[in-house]
């Protein structure tokens, strides 16, 4: 049954979103307040880099079934489901995320609202915030107990919109039937396919993402660790993450060791947890997430311990670090280790230069002191030391013998390239958790 919806806040999440209500048949309104942003979906650019979403956007406007406002007018009370996508960022200062944008999605929102229509919020918060947004949203309708649902997202970058069609779990939190009923309704075309749906109470909808994503980052830094000490004792950390995932308990997802993790997602969520039960009283059951936080951000040092180390000072040393995404397939430079290292070195004297293949106009904005280069040969010129930090296909793939760099020598931050060749190519090469014969 096709379903009127709202789709509040259209950054990445809220687009992905609305793109996807659209194909599986839903009547979709996007709404956001950046007027750039709305010009920009209207012409099918989504404004970041995500594979397939600008087609598919175009192709959902063209049905007629995906539109776009800048602000909410009479058709936002029409709609049965407002789902709120607005970004909860990490509060300047703090460890803590800030809600103040959801906040404010509800207050726009509280005019157009309907009685028997539900709010579900999709956004990453700290548990808790539900409750508080039921309790601001019952203040501005004046309804005893207003309808509001929780429904994390858990997409990857790089397969958002194949994470939104086709997703590997559905979480609702609700607190009565009729709002289960209607998420049932929305999401039916992924539960007949098989996807399981887990019904649950507000505050554990909103604390299965912060879960989750704390769970990957430990399970990340965990490998980290091994790999500082498979460092100083000649161990392999690549064979090693190997060896322990064919263990079924553990597995070998997420099990790879090399700069360490970053994005828009895993780092705040982590902080924000550790924010959100220090608030409850309880922050020593998280308090090893604090370690892991250091782990991740002490591989970044490492690299430049390792370029220290072969160029004795990177003072006027010209370094190459291929990548500025946080990770392949993504445009995204949030937090990413790639653009960490980048200034470390910077800092420290080097002369940096920067490729990416999709994300360098990011980078430009927020580092103009960084050099970038958008052709790849250019990039090597010259170079005193290449390092391999984002895992780009372009860069797994790459034939050493077609670069010229000033100096052979490489760092592979992520363990992905062919070792042999590089070292047949003249490259000296070096690589996280492991110790290689050169």
């Amino acid at each position: 049954m096709a379903m009127k919806i709202t789709v509040i806040g259209l950054g990445y999440l809220g687009t992905t979103h609305a793109v996807a209500m659209a194909k599986v048949g839903h009547q979709v309104i996007g709404i956001e307040p950046n007027q750039s942003r709305i010009d920009s979906l209207v012409q099918g650019k989504a404004g970041f880099f995500e594979p397939g979403l600008d087609q598919e956007l175009k192709a959902q406007l063209a049905t007629g079934r995906l539109r776009f406002r800048q602000a909410h007018d009479e058709s936002s009370r029409e709609a049965d489901i407002h789902f709120i996508c607005v970004g909860t960022p990490q509060t300047a200062g703090s460890m803590a995320a800030d809600t103040s944008y959801l906040e404010s999605a509800i207050r726009d929102l509280a005019p157009f609202l309907r009685e028997d229509a539900l709010v579900v919020g999709k956004s990453t918060v700290p548990v808790g915030t539900a409750a508080k947004l039921t309790a601001q949203l019952s203040t501005a309708m004046g309804f005893t107990s207003p309808n509001l649902a929780w429904n994390p997202e858990f997409l990857r970058e790089g397969t958002a919109l194949e994470d939104s069609l086709n997703p590997d779990r559905l979480v609702v939190g609700v607190t009565n039937s009729r709002s289960e009923a209607l998420l049932r309704a929305v999401f039916d075309p992924m539960i007949k396919a098989g996807v399981p749906f887990l019904v649950t109470d507000l505050a554990t909808a909103e604390l299965v993402k912060a879960a989750a994503n704390a769970f990957l980052a430990t399970k990340i830094s965990f490998i980290n660790a091994m790999a500082e000490i498979a460092e100083v004792s000649g161990a392999d950390a690549t064979q090693l993450a190997k060896a322990i995932g064919y263990d079924e308990r553990i597995g070998n997802k997420f099990l790879r060791n090399g700069v360490g993790f970053g994005g828009g997602c895993l780092p705040k969520d982590i902080r924000a947890l550790i924010a959100r039960a220090e608030e409850l009283g309880v922050g020593e059951s998280v308090s090893y997430l604090n370690e892991i936080d250091k782990i991740n951000l002490r591989r970044r040092d490492r690299v430049i311990a390792l370029l220290t180390q072969e160029l004795v000072s990177l003072q006027g040393k010209r370094v190459l670090i291929l990548g500025a995404a946080f990770k392949p397939d993504s445009d995204d430079v949030r937090d990413s280790p790639a653009l960490g290292i980048a200034l470390l070195a910077k800092a420290a004297g080097a002369e940096v230069v920067v490729h990416d293949p999709i994300a360098l106009h990011g980078v430009a904005l927020k580092h103009p002191e960084l050099e970038l280069e958008q052709d790849l040969a250019k990039a090597f010129v010259g170079a005193d030391a290449v390092v391999l930090a984002t895992e780009w296909k372009e860069y797994r793939e790459l034939d050493p013998k077609t670069v010229n760099p000033g100096n052979k020598f490489i760092i592979d931050g992520r363990n992905v390239l062919d070792v042999a060749q590089w070292q047949q190519a003249g490259f000296k090469v070096l690589a996280l958790g492991r110790t290689i014969s050169n």
